[in-house]
Order: C-alpha cells, then structure tokens, then sequence
C-alpha cells in the first residue's frame, strides 16, 4: 500500500526551486540511512511498472523515518509512503519529492492475551500465517493480502467479509512535525477500503491488533490454508497486478459487471483484463502504467454506459503519468 501526501501531476520536472538539492546519495546524520536519488520503483510495486522516485529511503526504525521526514520538510519536498507496492498504480515518469519505503520496518511481537503489536512494513500475510500458528483466530482472511500492515489500516484491507477494522485496537502514526500519535479505529473512520489516512499527511508506522487465542491449532492453520487456495483458485497470480483494481459496488460484485460486457481479456498495450477474475489488470507483456491506466478508464466508461454505475478505484494512482 501507498500513502501519498500529494495528488498525482501530468508535468515531469524533477526540479525544485529553493534550495538546491545534489544528486548524490544523502547520509542522515546520527543515522545509518541514506538518502538515494532516482531509485526505480518498477521492482518494488506489485505491478511491476512506474518510473523512478526522485529521492527514495528505507529506514530501519521509527528514529530514522522521523529524520527522513525532516530531512524532505526542511526542503519543502512532497512525500510519499511505500508499503509492500501492492494495490498501487506508480506513473511512468516517477514521483516527485522523498519516498520511504517501510519494507525494513518488521518487527512483531506476540502477546500471550492474543494482542499482535507489529511495525508498518510486516507483511499482513505472514502475520496471518504466525497466528494461525498459534491458534489464534482473527486473521485467516488475510493470508491472500499482499500488503503490508501500515498500508493494510490505511485502506483498511479486507477478505472473506473481514477486514483489518474489525481487528485494530490502535495505530501508531508519525505526525507531518515529526510527533508520534496513537489514534484508535473510531478516530480512523474505517468504512469499506477505506479510512480518514487516505489523502491525510500522517504516516503509520505501527499497528496493535487484537485476535482470539485459545483455538484449535490444525483447526485454524486448516482454515487459513483454504481461504490461500481459494484466492489461488480464483484469482490471477501468474503475472503481475495489484490485485483488485475496482471496490465492489451493490448489489453485483465489480468482476461479475466487467465479466457481462465480455471485457475478459481485453487488452491495451501490455495491460490486459485477466481472464480468471475480471476485476483483475496484468501485466502481461512489459507494459507501462499508461497503458493500465487507459485499461482502468476503459472499463469504467463500458460499465458506465452498459450499466449507469460508476465503478471506483481500489487500486492508488500515484506520480507522474
């Protein structure tokens, strides 16, 4: 998952005026972490498409996140965070300003009372697989998400008619002055896919969810791996996506109206709608967000014509296009 904290721009100019800014790796003092500029980020999104990041940094703790958000507002630069790279549409042209990536913040601890407090960049599926482990019930549904936990409570993911709201006791989220604050789930406003973190400057960088303990072991790890093979069944793993591209309006799912109006398959560029589940775009054969992003535009105009619904994006569009 991505949280933005500037919209999307059609103008390519990695050029800021103010202070002017090297283009050699940065090394925060007091830190080990460095400052790199134009780092792809094709590899690290799960559609394996988008330019480059003009500055990008993956900090290892909470300390170094605070010093990297200061390092970008002292020079006025927009930030963008980076979870997993799923559910996220990166411009082929990058983003502007500091993207932080949370991929090294995992830590996790286990609380014998069924509480799970865990960093932003644990992914929300080895979470699941952990508690199963344990014979906690809570988090089976989410052995298919490929999100991390931060972007996880920012969108508030869910599966099988569970999501992360049912489970959150409270987040941790780093303040745009560089202060840490916990807000619970009534402050986060959860609705479907969604929570008052989209759009919002605040950072997550910590989650403590409670699950139930005291369960069958092979009871729940079972359950767990039926809900994994059922999305393995059914949706599209083989090549690269975001997973679900559209929310799903009342009273048919967004697969099932795409799938009426023979779209399956349909492809522009490199981009095509997944025969498998047609809420589903692939990457298919090396294509560039431009063209997922026609795709995307594509089927919301049949679907609005053909059925006078207007279908939303889940997935987050980010960068220049």
């Amino acid at each position: 998952m991505t949280l933005s904290s500037d919209a999307p721009r059609t103008e390519t100019r990695f050029l800021y005026t103010g202070q002017s800014l090297t283009r050699s790796p940065i090394q925060l003092p007091g830190t080990a972490c460095t400052i790199v500029p134009r780092v792809s980020l094709a590899n690290l999104t799960s559609f394996r498409v988008g330019g480059p990041a003009e500055w990008y940094v993956a900090p290892r703790s909470i300390e170094e996140m605070q010093a990297s958000l200061a390092w970008a507002q002292a020079r006025s630069l927009p930030i963008t965070l980076l979870g997993a790279g799923s559910n996220l549409l990166v411009g082929d042209r990058g983003i502007l300003g500091l993207t932080i990536a949370t991929r090294h913040l995992r830590h996790s601890q286990f609380n014998e009372d069924g509480i799970i407090t865990a960093s932003a960049g644990e992914p929300l599926a080895r979470l699941a697989w952990r508690s199963a482990k344990r014979g906690w019930r809570g988090l089976e549904w989410a052995v298919g998400i490929p999100g991390s936990l931060g972007g996880s409570v920012v969108m508030n993911a869910g599966a099988h008619r569970s999501c992360i709201a049912d489970r959150l006791l409270e987040a941790v989220v780093l303040n745009p002055d560089g202060t840490l604050e916990c807000v619970t789930p009534e402050e986060l406003c959860f609705s479907y896919r969604t929570s008052s973190l989209q759009g919002d400057k605040r950072l997550v960088v910590e989650a403590t969810l409670q699950l139930q303990p005291g369960g069958d072991r092979e009871e729940v790890m079972a359950q767990t791996n039926r809900n994994l093979q059922h999305r393995k069944k059914t949706q599209p793993y083989h090549l690269p996506s975001c997973g679900s591209v559209f929310r799903n309006p009342k009273p048919h799912p967004a697969g099932w109206l795409i799938e009426q109006l023979g779209l399956k398959g349909y492809q522009i560029g490199g981009a095509q709608v997944a025969h498998r589940h047609a809420n589903f775009i692939l990457n298919c054969d090396r294509a560039k967000a431009r063209d997922i992003l026609q795709l995307i535009h594509h089927v919301q105009e049949k679907v609005e014509h053909h059925w006078s619904l207007t279908l939303h994006p889940e997935v987050k569009l980010i960068g220049e296009f």
